[in-house]
């Protein structure tokens, strides 16, 4: 099987078969992006593009069949990428050929492409469901780079203009207000506690404590006298009262 796969660059006889091909790998991981444009007469249209702009769509066939395919783009020198680089769009190898080195073959393809264009990496993005082959990039060293976000244009511009630069402006700007005027009320209060001679200053409340606790002991010592001497007490009192 391995010496019966022929890797070639896609003519233009084989744009509708790998545009099947793909179509296929998009139904086995739908929650990719890219499902909403999986139909094969739009696909033919995307590679024929692709291949226009200087991408590179490799096939493999087997028998003269086509039996997988690989999609990749040089892609210039980023911010954090000062030379050139490799991105493969998509890879496939349909089930009945898989685990026959048909995907090594591809990649192997791509590798040379990169190196004839002396790029340093080779960046791929297998869609999230893809999970056999987010597997088969693990194990040739492929490791995360990035988490790449997407959104749709027009929702993004809907988003921006409800969560705009003003609003968020006026949001800031609110909160500033708050706090001014919270420390212009504190330095307020202060200056009146000030004038009326209240101390302005943290509170000591050692003082309040002690007293606290001497008038405790003072109550404690009065139950404890004799309530014999307390009612005594308490008839001197009462005549001196009447006496008065």
């Amino acid at each position: 099987m391995r010496a019966a796969v022929e890797i070639r660059a896609v003519e233009a006889d084989d744009l509708f078969a790998v545009a099947s091909l793909a179509a296929e790998a998009v139904e086995e991981a739908p929650a990719s992006v890219q499902a909403a444009q999986a139909e094969p007469g739009r696909l033919v249209e995307h590679l024929s593009v692709l291949t226009a702009a200087g991408g590179s769509v490799l096939v493999a066939t087997h028998e003269g069949e086509a039996c997988g395919f690989l999609v990749v783009r040089m892609i210039e020198p980023l911010l954090f990428a000062p030379g050139p680089s490799a991105y493969v769009d998509a890879l496939y190898v349909t089930p009945e050929v898989r685990r026959r080195g048909v995907g090594h073959a591809l990649l192997a393809s791509a590798a040379s492409l990169a190196a004839e264009s002396s790029a340093e990496h080779v960046y791929c993005a297998p869609a999230p469901g893809a999970r056999g082959m987010q597997r088969f990039f693990a194990r040739l060293g492929f490791a995360p780079a990035s988490g790449h976000r997407v959104v749709p244009t027009a929702a993004l511009q809907r988003r921006l203009a409800q969560e705009g630069p003003q609003s968020s402006r006026g949001t800031r700007m609110s909160r500033r207000e708050a706090t001014r005027a919270a420390i212009e009320d504190l330095v307020a209060r202060r200056r009146r506690a000030r004038d009326a001679g209240l101390p302005t200053g943290p509170v000591d409340l050692r003082d309040f404590q002690a007293q606290r606790e001497a008038m405790l002991q003072e109550a404690v010592s009065a139950h404890e006298e004799d309530p014999r001497d307390a009612a005594v007490a308490g008839a001197a009192g009462r005549a001196g009262a009447l006496d008065s």
